[in-house]
């Protein structure tokens, strides 16, 4: 039996309402989306800004540097042992399958230094120290610290956020160079496992096979890593919201946000490195 008019039409109705709030939904999405990237640019245009402007407190800087280093040293040390070994470990066998086992040390040191040093560090210090940025500038805003900077004429942009961002940009390559250091170390530790490998012969066979155009690119990137970190971690706490709980998504989403822009950059950076 054939349902009445009046409710295939009903039926009709209520289906094109939820098209229309689905649309909707994904139109304020996307409006929102747009805004966030808009607020994002001005938010960097004001940290540059600043960075060049007077007043730059350097007593900030400087504890925000050891704080980075310091807080972080104990967790790269074991990341940047623990991928020279893996490395090694891994590649050793079927190195020695096609008899290039000499070709050990240059590729676990092209692979420490080009790539896998520089994104797996990055990707720590974003865990790290971006969600500790977004957590202590957040909770600062909860608590309304920073509307209390901004009422007595303190810039809390300059005072709270650039020290913070250029502690992280100029502290990442030198983490990542220690990482990269001890990595090629535990695969020399790695390598003797199973052989009595010299730790110069070792070292020379890891070096030669490095050019200038290896370790230049990787260093390079690692300051724009660290510039997304400090400025995603920043962002996101800088605008939080005003309970608690916003606290912690900001600390969340600058993780998230700033591990993705990591990967983002470091596939436009080799797309660079490889057309140059």
């Amino acid at each position: 039996m054939e349902p009445p008019k009046t409710t295939l039409a009903q039926h009709v109705r209520t289906h094109s309402v939820r098209l229309s709030e689905s649309t909707l939904r994904r139109k304020n999405r996307f409006e929102q989306f747009l805004a966030g990237m808009a607020d994002g640019v001005l938010f960097t245009g004001r940290v540059i800004a600043n960075i060049f402007g007077r007043g730059f407190e350097f007593k900030e800087f400087f504890r925000h540097c050891f704080e980075v280093g310091n807080r972080s040293l104990g967790l790269i040390s074991v990341t940047g042992i623990v991928v020279g070994l893996v490395l090694t470990i891994q590649s050793r066998p079927v190195l020695v399958d096609f008899g290039a086992v000499t070709m050990l040390p240059g590729m676990v040191a092209v692979s420490m230094i080009r790539e896998m040093g520089p994104v797996m560090i990055a990707l720590i210090c974003a865990g790290k120290i971006g969600s500790s940025m977004g957590a202590e500038i957040g909770s600062m805003r909860v608590t309304e610290q920073i509307d209390a900077m901004e009422v007595s004429s303190t810039n809390p942009i300059r005072f709270l956020v650039v020290p913070r961002v250029l502690a992280i940009t100029l502290m990442l390559p030198l983490l990542v160079l220690y990482a990269d250091a001890l990595g090629i170390m535990a695969s020399w530790a790695g390598a003797n496992i199973k052989s009595d490998a010299s730790f110069v012969l070792f070292m020379n066979q890891a070096f030669g096979q490095l050019a200038f155009s290896d370790l230049l690119p990787a260093f390079i990137k690692t300051f724009f890593f660290g510039a997304v970190i400090g400025l995603v971690g920043c962002y996101k706490g800088y605008n939080a919201g005003r309970g608690t709980e916003s606290v912690g998504r900001a600390a969340n989403s600058a993780v998230v946000l700033s591990s993705l822009l990591v990967i983002i950059v470091d596939l436009i950076a080799v797309q660079l490195t490889d057309v140059i």
